[in-house]
């Protein structure tokens, strides 16, 4: 699976920004964003299931992320709202081939076995 994400940039805080994620190559059975900061580790965002759109939300982005699928066109995006400082990082979109089950740990890097090159967001203050 070759993953690209789009769609990241500048913006001040408050404002939304949308990201997005291109799949091609093999299926697959569920699309995750993963963001890191400088000098902190990979933090887990959001999670979609691609057949049925089942979602998971990491804690500190619920309510204000949205992930959502486009299966037409293969691609997975992520709607960010009231963008805040901390929330500066480079997104990754990951891609998983794991049977879809609920108490799977959705959160997890190791779950995802291929992975886009990132974008930047930076939310200025």
């Amino acid at each position: 699976v070759q993953l690209q994400a789009s769609g990241g940039g500048l913006v001040q805080a408050g404002e939304s920004l949308r990201l997005s994620c291109s799949a091609s190559g093999r299926p697959f059975t569920a699309m995750g964003w993963f963001r890191q900061a400088l000098g902190k580790e990979r933090e887990f965002v959001s999670s979609i299931w691609w057949n049925n759109g089942v979602t998971y939300y990491g804690d500190s982005v619920k309510g204000q992320f949205t992930t959502s699928r486009h299966r037409a066109e293969f691609t997975v995006d992520l709607q960010m709202n009231r963008l805040k400082p901390e929330d500066t990082a480079v997104y990754y979109c990951a891609a998983t081939q794991v049977p879809l089950e609920y108490d799977r740990n959705w959160s997890s890097p190791g779950l995802y076995d291929y992975w886009g090159q990132g974008t930047l967001v930076t939310v200025s203050s």
